[in-house]
């Protein structure tokens, strides 16, 4: 076989996935009729979502306040069928309540005491971290290890945490009084930041109608768990094309201004591009992508649809980026013009 037809070749998905495929087009959909029983709109909001859960990965989400961004996150996980917890972050939260600490407890029959490890509400499958950036980061770092490792270690002793875990954090972007930017280690964790914008006038209108009267909605969950678990690792086996991996290097790999074939306005513009966790998470995000729409193979279409919420948190642009009003958002659309594509192979 030659090289050209190798990197035209992609593997036939196996009966067991092509099922496993097919049935989580049908749950996606069935999802996305339960959320909407409480949220308006809001559906590219949802599938990166949904594309972070089933890619092993978290999402921040940023927004003015008033958009729905906590319903949206309860209503899903009421929706899957997992444990949930919200934790408001606050100034004076420490890592202790999130994560848990030990306690004296006394037995009642021997007098003995001994010490008990109280878990606290990182102790769930879907965590709500609200307004992730009103907390120093101390308090930020306590959901570090959590998110990477998935286990929470206190007192010298390591608890794993119930899979599937997801860490879903908002942040407000436009109210800077009381808050503190997160660290660029922890930002680097999440798979996507998802922008949450205002709604249509028609959307608007019904989300009016249905706050101001007395509709109610229970929603049905439609996914548990070990499907969730399941599709992730169905994830896994999507084959990738050769070309698909080559534009996802060159793409990420422009966006760095120490690179000897980046751009030369990339090193005028950019102070820090992204690193390798961005190739790894627009290539995972873009197999569940391609799967949510039917698809056994990834496209370079995939890639850019997730190149924006893959790399809006990952560049960082220069003082006079900024000062020229330069957005990272326009950035983003300048690699992806530039970064060189070849023809998609013919499946």
């Amino acid at each position: 076989m030659s090289a050209a037809t190798k990197k035209t070749t992609t593997k036939k998905a196996s009966a067991d996935d092509e099922k496993m495929a097919k049935a989580l087009v049908e749950a996606y959909e069935k999802l996305k009729d339960q959320v909407h029983k409480v949220i308006v709109g809001q559906d590219d909001v949802l599938e990166q979502l949904l594309i972070a859960m089933l890619a092993r990965g978290h999402c921040l989400l940023e927004g003015v306040p008033g958009l729905a961004k906590t319903l949206m996150v309860r209503s899903l996980a009421q929706a899957i069928n997992l444990s949930f917890r919200r934790i408001q972050f606050t100034p004076d939260l420490m890592p202790a309540d999130i994560t848990g600490t030990d306690i004296i407890q006394e037995d009642k029959t021997t007098g003995h005491r001994e010490l008990v490890f109280e878990k606290g509400p990182i102790f769930s499958q879907i965590v709500l971290a609200d307004e992730i950036n009103r907390t120093p980061p101390k308090t930020q770092a306590a959901l570090l290890e959590a998110m990477q490792e998935h286990d929470v270690s206190v007192g010298g002793k390591t608890y794993h945490l119930e899979e599937p875990f997801f860490v879903l954090a908002t942040q407000n972007p436009i109210e800077q009084e009381g808050t503190y930017q997160l660290p660029e280690a922890q930002r680097d964790r999440f798979i996507f930041q998802v922008l949450v914008d205002y709604p249509s006038r028609d959307e608007e209108r019904q989300i009016v109608e249905q706050t101001t009267s007395t509709f109610e909605s229970a929603l049905k969950p439609v996914l548990d768990g070990k499907t969730i678990m399941q599709c992730q690792e169905t994830v896994r086996r999507v084959p990738v094309p050769e070309h698909v991996y080559d534009f996802v290097l060159d793409l990420v790999r422009m966006a760095r201004p120490n690179e000897e074939s980046a751009p030369k306005w990339v090193k005028d513009l950019v102070d820090w591009g992204p690193g390798p966790r961005a190739c790894q998470q627009l290539i995972l995000g873009s197999k569940v992508r391609a799967l949510l729409r039917g698809r056994y193979h990834v496209t370079t279409d995939d890639i850019e649809a997730l190149a924006h919420p893959v790399l809006r948190h990952r560049i960082v642009p220069t003082f006079n980026a900024e000062a020229e009003g330069i957005t990272v958002e326009s950035l983003i659309d300048r690699l992806l013009k530039e970064a060189p594509k070849k023809e998609e192979a013919v499946m």
